[in-house]
């Protein structure tokens, strides 16, 4: 009895702590990616709450923490682009919906069996537009809709701001938050207590209101004014082909993005692992109230969970109390957010979309297989071209066809027997991938004479698929007309 408080307290000690540097690196991240998805900065905050004291409590894994993600920021701000703010509380609360099938489906560790490349090239893709939205966010300029607009638009964005001095005190700022946080690691350890994003806009805010520069700041208006419950006439979305797909790409991404956050984080700790359906689950339940508050969609945030573990949590009761202290600055010290640049927001979300390019990476994987490399680019350049959904779906056609590829193994062997006979021995799948090389050998013995039959041996052959099946007996058939062939060993067709 005397031992169970004492483990408690030793717990908190070291969650509470945790908590509030969870607090500090997920604030300026929740307002960033609210800003940069093209709706009001409460709402980030209200998917960071949700994230923390509902998502939190829920069993899954017990360190990771969730909230507003870049990862979804190019999806959402398209989705509000087109179908309307008032849609993406329906839009996120339906993915939740999904999301809580899958879970109870048991669905969960099936996610694990995504390429990794393809998840890869997803936030790479990802990482370049968000880069290329928000550079023109750090000018205080109006970003284009579309990927490649925003990248052949960058040339003119560099024109305008060096003949504007407003753009040019904005980019400053911008430019000064990357700066810092991309020197913060190399600062000594008594400085780095202090969260990198944090410092970086607290400085960038510091700047801004001592030199009184002319640059546009987040807009508040409370956490009352913006929470939004879906009506009935806004789930008459919900008929529409355009919203139902990205209602799917919202919940596969989404569970994507948390599932892989869930395996790095497990990789960082000796405690338990995580439940992949249960995560799942929770992840539902999270994006499922925050749809009917109208608020963003949320994922497990690698940054936050990281974080998180580094700051030496022990219990899910850290990133509970981070949701309980996002609360309670939202409610009772929202003014203070007006006084943050909007160049600094981008530039952390700058930061943020070049960790999600995998750069260094990216040489040593075309080194150890390129076709996992080409997969990753492609699927990156297609985010950029396309859009994030078939970007993703072209990937996944990709890994799957190479992996058919790698997979069709057939080795075709023709030696000559003593009495005049051919005989062909196949060991391997005999895929249809591999039947054109299968029919140039067989062909080529169509012109033997009628006394050397040929015998076709199958006795290796793992596995015949319909194709090859279909070819190698039409292939026997007219060989029977001028000759002799006989199949060995072919398996019994499927019922």
């Amino acid at each position: 009895m005397t031992r169970r408080p004492a483990l408690r307290l030793s717990t908190l000690r070291s969650d509470l702590p945790a908590s509030l540097v969870v607090f500090l690196v997920a604030l300026p991240l929740c307002v960033g990616v609210a800003v940069a998805s093209g709706v009001p900065a409460e709402l980030g905050l209200v998917t960071g709450i949700v994230g923390g004291l509902v998502t939190g409590l829920m069993p899954g894994s017990s360190l990771q923490v969730s909230g507003p993600a870049a990862g979804l920021t190019v999806l959402v701000f398209a989705a509000v682009q087109e179908h309307g703010l008032a849609t993406l509380g329906v839009i996120t609360a339906a993915a939740g919906l999904l999301q809580l099938a899958m879970g109870a489906a048991r669905l969960g560790r099936l996610f694990r069996a995504i390429s990794v490349s393809v998840v890869q090239g997803m936030l790479a893709g990802i990482g370049l537009v968000l880069i290329a939205g928000q550079l023109y966010s750090i000018a205080d300029a109006k970003s284009p809709t579309e990927g490649t607009e925003k990248l052949t638009g960058l040339p003119g964005l560099v024109a305008d701001v060096a003949g504007n001095p407003d753009a040019l005190a904005a980019a400053a700022i911008g430019a000064g938050t990357v700066a810092v946080l991309l020197f913060w690691p190399r600062l000594p350890a008594r400085v780095r207590t202090v969260p990198a994003p944090l410092a970086a806009v607290a400085a960038a805010t510091a700047a801004t209101a001592l030199f009184d520069l002319p640059v546009a700041r987040v807009e508040v208006a409370g956490l009352a004014g913006v929470i939004d419950l879906p009506g009935a006439s806004d789930l008459a979305a919900l008929g529409s082909v355009g919203v139902l797909g990205t209602v799917v790409a919202f919940a596969l991404i989404a569970s994507a993005e948390s599932l892989f956050s869930a395996a790095a984080v497990d990789r960082l700790h000796d405690g338990p692992r995580t439940d992949y359906d249960r995560e799942l689950f929770a992840q539902g339940v999270g994006n499922t109230v925050c749809g009917l508050l109208g608020a963003l969609p949320m994922t497990a945030v690698i940054v936050r969970s990281a974080a998180n573990v580094q700051a030496g949590a022990r219990t899910k009761a850290s990133r509970v109390l981070h949701g309980l202290w996002l609360l309670l600055f939202a409610a009772l010290l929202p003014g203070a957010l007006s006084a943050i640049p909007l160049a600094a927001l981008a530039g952390v979300l700058v930061h943020a979309g070049a960790k999600l390019v995998p750069l260094r990476g990216l040489r040593p994987l075309w080194r150890a297989d390129r076709g996992e490399a080409t997969i990753l680019a492609v699927t990156a350049i297609a985010i950029v071209v396309t859009n994030l959904l078939e970007g993703v779906l072209l990937g996944l056609l990709l890994a799957v066809l190479k992996s058919a590829w790698d997979t069709s193994h057939l080795q075709v062997a023709v030696t000559e027997l003593p009495e005049g006979a051919v005989r062909v021995t196949l060991h391997g799948n005999a895929t249809f991938l591999r039947l054109p090389r299968l029919l140039e050998t067989l062909e080529s013995l169509e012109g033997l004479p009628a006394d050397r039959p040929v015998r076709l041996d199958l006795a290796g052959v793992r596995h015949l698929d319909h194709a090859c099946r279909s070819a190698l007996e039409l292939w026997q058939e007219r060989h029977n007309r001028n000759g002799s062939a006989e199949l060995l060993g072919l398996p019994a067709a499927a019922a």
